[in-house]
């Protein structure tokens, strides 16, 4: 199950997460200060196990494209308005296999309700192998991998939109029905 961070409790739960798989890596530390939303993952026993963070991409000036060369793309040229960035995925170790499709399903939930197309991102190779082969996850490497504050890493572009336009594809996509009774709630 996922849900979204709504209060400081949930947002040092969150923190907590990412910081101590950022460390586990070796990757450097980098709070954001521009957040669309913030996910996290719950056990059925309530325990917060995994994280992941939505922020705004600009296709003009966002640092992102001084890593990899997004911006040069023709699909998100193509898409520039319906794209954002997804940023700090990560799952405890002890939690890992078992909660990645939550993970993952948290990050369609958010791009359906936001009629997001693409998300830009820098994937560690391991995770990135897991996201085409076991979830068969539409991706498209956009360069080799480079080193990035502490790491290798992959550019990729993720295209979402075919994922919740086709979750009958993708039997790892899985709502709560509480998610889906929140969204319907925000829709009224």
């Amino acid at each position: 199950m996922f849900k979204r961070v709504e209060n400081e409790l949930e947002l040092a739960m969150f923190n907590g997460i990412w910081t101590t798989v950022w460390r586990e890596k070796g990757f450097e530390l980098e709070f954001s200060d521009k957040s669309l939303a913030k996910y996290i993952v719950v056990t059925d026993e309530g325990h917060c196990v995994g994280t992941t963070e939505f922020k705004p991409y600009s296709i003009k000036d966002s640092e992102l494209n001084e890593t990899a060369p997004f911006h040069e793309h023709p699909d998100v040229i193509a898409a520039a308005d319906e794209i954002v960035e997804i940023d700090k995925m990560a799952i405890l170790r002890s939690y890992r296999g078992r909660y990645i499709s939550d993970l993952l399903s948290a990050c369609v939930y958010f791009a359906e309700g936001e009629r997001i197309k693409y998300f830009v991102s820098l994937l560690e190779p391991v995770f990135l192998r897991a996201l085409k082969v076991s979830f068969r996850v539409p991706l498209k490497k956009l360069g080799d991998k480079i080193f990035y504050k502490g790491d290798y890493v992959n550019p990729v572009l993720i295209d979402v939109e075919q994922i919740y336009q086709n979750k009958h594809r993708f039997d790892w996509v899985v709502y709560s029905q509480a998610a889906l009774q929140r969204r319907r709630v925000a829709a009224e």
